[in-house]
């Protein structure tokens, strides 16, 4: 039997795995004598990206490698398949993550001193058991307070690449903006639909 077309390859398996793929795990695919150059793997990627324009999905390539999603533009419809809706973070909650994105790496100490207000223990712990910061190293004073960064599961989650692609401060009115940009709710609401589907949350 031939071999079916790249892309349809990697359109099926992307499908399957309900997680960011990278092009090496994507080469894993084929045995080592149809192993595809990394050039033609990006190709056929471009080829599905182009092939899924106007459609209701999209290729969206984020810190841990390529996934398919559907497009943002139809949360709307998409996200009233579950009943149960997820809780909104909370304005402090976004505050301190903003903090830590931009001014990485950054102490607790340094975002309360930014923000002007205490950072409550359950915030921190909510950002660290989202996987979404990380303790990245200590700052070399007395006591020697952890400092924070984010993590690849925070950028797959907001859909970047990589902090780059975070919006400029200045062109933010202000942080109820990011809120639209990085949609917070959708990929929750996607994510439970995989759940509910038997498909494994991405670790």
């Amino acid at each position: 039997m031939s071999r079916p077309p790249l892309k349809n390859i990697l359109e099926a398996a992307l499908l399957a795995a309900g997680e960011p793929l990278p092009l090496d795990r994507l080469q894993d695919l084929f045995p080592d004598s149809e192993r595809p150059e990394r050039a033609a793997l990006r190709q056929a990627l471009d080829d599905l990206a182009e092939d899924l324009s106007g459609r209701g999905i999209e290729l969206k390539e984020v810190a841990s490698g390529y996934r398919l999603q559907v497009r943002q533009e139809l949360a709307p419809w998409v996200s009233r398949l579950w009943e149960e809706r997820p809780a909104r973070y909370s304005r402090a909650l976004l505050e301190t993550l903003a903090v830590i994105a931009y001014r990485q790496p950054v102490t607790r100490g340094e975002i309360e001193e930014i923000r002007g207000v205490s950072v409550s223990t359950p915030i921190m712990r909510t950002l660290q058991e989202r996987e979404w910061i990380r303790v990245v190293g200590h700052r070399d004073v007395p006591g020697r307070p952890a400092m924070f960064g984010t993590t690849r599961r925070f950028l797959d989650y907001f859909n970047l690449k990589g902090l780059h692609e975070l919006p400029a401060l200045l062109e933010m009115r202000s942080l109820d903006d990011i809120h639209p940009e990085l949609d917070l709710r959708f990929a929750e609401e996607l994510r439970a639909g995989q759940a509910e589907a038997g498909e494994e949350e991405p670790s």
